[in-house]
């Protein structure tokens, strides 16, 4: 049937076909603002509940690292105090000397306070497991807590940098044995991470303007954006998500047909957000061997650019981080985990032995030349300087590399996020969050009435709902090209803020299905789920009563 020519016009327009049309230019994060405008415009007229289910901002937070934390900051504040202590509100900076015995002894006091144990737990992992030095480790604490120095080393802090990767190696690497060791780089979160990636494959020459690359879809809104802009105007080549089950359901992975994409060797790099944003789930198994298959064979410089944030969120992950450990660049934050995205917590994590620091060293005369007079400021040897460092010093402009780095106080709090989940050895926490999660996506799904299909493969941390997929099911094909032909796919979000208070996203804003909208779980109760999802079958249900008018009148 051909949808736009043989159908009934609708007797109930959209808000404004032009409108709505504008606005797909924009991206979903700035229509959401429009979105919010119009659900808060009505609640105020119809005293409807404002439920904003559109970014993912979490509304819980993980205490007990924060809480030791603030512990570990009140001996910071001792530590100075006891160089020197002005009657004027001025005290010294934490010394070394004998600084772990002093620690000790705060512990012993302090050990009944919230937050003791994990600060005691940490203190002896390092001692006993990593055989640190004691005075080291504490004066990097201290200092670190109380902020009074810049960053040293500028790339992370030599404590930090033990606990966090052997956190990454905990959580995205399913806890297998690995031999593989990871340079750190901690960033202002992932969006910091993101564009230090993008600038320094460019300046490395590592890929050029109008280079070829890859992202895997759907995907959070920026990948596709930053590959547009002038300075890079990426050839980009789309590898879908379009897999569906035999009775017409999504299942959210990579058909082979869209893999075999990868096998071009003029593809340069590869961006995935695994698991995926939005629909949420992670590489099933044939996906990832068929792409370990594909570089090992076919592509071995590929470029893997991984945002494994929501990988905690999935039962036994693994990154590819793990799998093709020479490959990928892994960014992870630390923000929806811990319901920390205030405190800005991330790391880019790159193999000691990896393709970007030989690619390098094969570069041309030219190139090499160029690179040299770049960093020549900050290394007597910049042929030598590894990839992971260069992105330190590219993202302060090189020039200003000895003020780089991620403040101490957010390593410090990012080391005991990281040693908070090391330490819990039954996955207490990981499991109550996954809980939380799986009980706000089965409130929703069950209130809209349509099927949501068993699989241990989704995070849940977001939810794509494809309309189309659910009005073809509902009320037949018939209905969905009436859809199709008389409404903008933005109509359904728009009409669901204006005419029920609820924000949801749209999914083609993430290159997602036209139809597709997109929940965040993280935002709300189990309750407001259920409301939310009574809103999207109730909206769907009114689509479908003004078809059946319009059919009524013909």
């Amino acid at each position: 049937m051909d949808c736009k020519e043989k159908l009934p016009s609708a007797l109930m327009k959209g808000y404004s076909r032009k409108f709505e049309e504008g606005l797909e230019q924009m991206s979903p994060f700035e229509i959401k603002n429009k979105l919010i405008e119009f659900a808060e415009e009505h609640t105020r007229k119809a005293f409807c509940m404002f439920l904003n289910a559109g970014r993912g901002n979490p509304n819980w937070i993980a205490t007990v690292p924060r809480e030791a934390f603030i512990l570990l900051n009140k001996f910071g504040i001792e530590e100075c105090r006891h160089t020197f202590d002005l009657k004027e509100g001025i005290a010294g900076i934490p010394l070394a000397k004998g600084i772990a015995k002093r620690f000790e002894e705060f512990m012993i006091k302090h050990k009944e306070e919230q937050g003791a144990e994990l600060l005691r737990e940490t203190y002896h992992y390092f001692i006993d497991e990593k055989k640190a030095d004691p005075d080291s480790l504490i004066h990097e604490w201290a200092e670190a807590v109380v902020g009074d120095q810049y960053p040293v080393p500028d790339r992370i802090l030599k404590y930090t940098e033990i606990i966090v990767q052997d956190y990454l190696k905990q959580e995205m690497c399913d806890r297998q044995p690995i031999n593989t060791t990871y340079d750190l780089f901690a960033t202002e979160g992932g969006t910091a991470a993101m564009c230090y990636i993008f600038d320094s494959l460019q300046v490395n020459h590592l890929i050029d303007k109008g280079d070829h690359i890859a992202l895997m879809t759907p995907i959070f809104t920026p990948y596709i954006e930053i590959p547009e802009l002038d300075r890079f105007s990426f050839k980009v080549t789309k590898v879908q998500a379009s897999q569906m089950t035999e009775n017409g359901l999504h299942t959210w992975q990579y058909p082979d047909s869209e893999l075999e994409k990868l096998r071009d060797p003029s593809i340069k790099v590869m961006y995935i957000v695994n698991p995926s944003n939005p629909p949420s789930y992670t590489l099933d198994k044939r996906s990832m061997d068929k792409i370990i298959g594909i570089v090992k064979k076919d592509n071995p410089n590929l470029m893997i650019i991984t945002d494994d944030v929501y990988g905690t969120f999935v039962p036994d992950f693994r990154s590819l981080m793990y799998e093709l450990p020479e490959n990928t660049l892994c960014v992870y934050s630390f923000s929806k985990y811990f319901g920390a995205t205030g405190w800005r917590l991330a790391v880019i994590a790159l193999s000691k032995d990896n393709i970007y620091d030989k690619m390098i060293a094969e570069l041309s005369e030219k190139d090499t030349k160029d690179l040299h007079n770049r960093y020549s400021s900050i290394t007597p040897n910049p042929e030598k300087f590894k990839f992971i460092d260069r992105m330190v010093a590219d993202s302060r402009m090189v020039a200003l590399n000895h003020t780089a780095g991620l403040s101490t106080p957010q390593q410090m709090q990012m080391s005991l996020f990281a040693a908070f989940s090391l330490f819990d050895k039954q996955d207490i926490y990981k499991k109550k969050m996954q809980a939380i999660i799986k009980e706000r996506l089965d409130a929703m799904w069950e209130n809209t009435g349509f099927e949501l299909i068993k699989d241990p493969l989704r995070a849940g941390y977001y939810s794509e709902i494809d309309i189309m997929v659910w009005a073809k099911k509902l009320y037949g094909d018939e209905f969905a090209c009436y859809l199709e032909a008389n409404y903008d796919p933005l109509d359904f979000v728009i009409r669901l803020a204006k005419d029920t208070c609820i924000v949801l996203l749209n999914g083609s804003g993430f290159d997602g299905p036209d139809w597709s909208i997109r929940a965040s779980l993280a935002n709300l109760d189990k309750d407001e789920y259920k409301k939310i999802g009574k809103g999207v079958r109730l909206l769907l249900d009114e689509y479908a009563l003004t078809w059946k008018k319009s059919k009524n009148k013909e």
